[in-house]
């Protein structure tokens, strides 16, 4: 069952007794029931968006379609981040092992480039999101977010392809540090986004309070330059912090505007898809989900956390198209401006167990990766595997 911003306003004022309850996080092994249904249209209009401008824009389907064109490769193990390289091959993160791989798209063939140093892989940390420096062409810099014995942080390392493999990584150059680190809630998701700046989503380490803490790095979306200063333009001055109040941030895509969103998983009541404006608040913990509270910026669409824990989004198709972890689907929420067009719509539902990463592959066509190895599933055959994928 989905439900978007009318639809959850009647559960609001039993919201806070559920701060107290267990965490979904990544969720359990078991899909929830349900997939599709009926939702209320919003009901007010997204910070920053305005009718005039949303009615200008290319509106998408109500419905769209999935078809899984081919397995890319299989027998990963715990993989999170993926990064496209400008050749068309990929490169995956394991968590549980801190290598990085290089996928050959055509043959599926796997190349391990190294490991990383200093990952300290337990519960939801280590190593995490990856992605290449805006000028990798000439730099050939691989950026990483990982989990050590002391905090979550970034590093950039060089990728020297010519080398023998397991030995292609330079030494990691920490770049930022100090985000806080948990057995839960690490966040871990990076992006460089259109304006070559870099893009960090952070969880607040089970520590509920850091997220309202605009001095804390967790429980935020945090922007910085490719050397981690705190970006030109950012809403609070000297600071890495973009936007606050976020539970967990699991996934980061731009829409064709330059448009922000990211996925946040719940507690046990709302998972979120957020539309980011640089210094909102997103409501953690003082709310899960939609608000009366103008002080907090409302999600573009909720789900109850078996339906989803979402982790990656990608954009393609004028939709953001969300995995879903504990859900086992991938969600399509067509856009209009900075709202859901229509009711998410659910695909692939348990078909592939537990959906990590999407990324777009170009046009109508994504990467998806599987996370069946990562504590949490049911593997059948004991690996991952990347499924190329078409959209509508």
């Amino acid at each position: 069952m989905i439900v978007q911003r009318r639809a959850v306003t009647a559960v609001l004022a039993a919201a806070t007794l559920l701060l107290a309850a267990g965490c979904s996080s990544d969720g359990g092994g078991g899909g929830g029931s349900g997939g599709g249904g009926d939702s209320a249209a919003p009901d007010r209009t997204s910070p920053g968006s305005s009718p005039s401008a949303r009615a200008t824009e290319d509106v998408p389907p109500a419905k769209g379609s999935v078809k899984v064109v081919r397995t890319v490769t299989e027998g990963l193990k715990s993989p999170w981040g993926l990064a496209p390289l400008p050749d068309g091959d990929l490169l995956v993160s394991s968590r549980d092992e801190g290598t990085i791989t290089r996928v050959d798209t055509e043959t599926g063939r796997k190349t391990e480039l190294g490991e990383v140093p200093g990952v300290s892989a337990a519960g939801e940390g280590g190593l995490l999101g990856i992605a290449l420096s805006p000028s990798f062409a000439s730099d050939h810099m691989v950026y990483a977010y990982f989990t050590t014995e002391s905090d979550n942080r970034v590093a950039r390392m060089l990728y020297e392809q010519e080398k023998p493999a397991g030995e292609q990584l330079g030494a990691p150059n920490t770049i930022f540090r100090g985000i806080p680190k948990g057995y839960i809630h690490n966040g871990g998701r990076i992006a460089f986004g259109p304006d070559k700046m870099l893009y960090a989503g952070t969880g607040e380490s089970g520590d509920t309070g850091l997220a309202q803490d605009k001095s804390s790095l967790g429980g935020k979306i945090l922007r910085m330059t490719p050397e981690g200063e705190p970006a030109p333009g950012n809403p609070f001055p000297d600071s890495p912090v973009y936007s606050y109040g976020h539970r967990n941030v699991q996934g980061l895509a731009w829409d064709a505007k330059q448009r922000l969103f990211a996925s946040e998983f719940g507690q046990d009541t709302w998972d979120e898809l957020n539309q980011i404006k640089p210094g909102d608040n997103y409501g953690w913990p003082k709310a899960e989900g939609d608000s009366r509270d103008r002080a907090f910026h409302n999600p573009v669409a909720v789900w109850h956390t078996d339906d989803a824990s979402p982790s990656g989004i990608a954009y393609a198709e004028g939709s953001v198209w969300m995995a879903g972890l504990k859900g086992q689907r991938l969600w399509r929420v067509p856009l209009k401006g900075t709202e859901a067009a229509a009711d998410p719509q659910a695909f692939l539902k348990g078909e592939y167990g537990r959906l990590r990463t999407v990324v777009s592959a170009g046009g109508d066509k994504l990467w998806l990766v599987t996370s069946e190895t990562d504590g949490r599933g049911s593997p059948e055959s004991g690996d991952d595997r990347i499924l190329e994928l078409q959209v509508t």
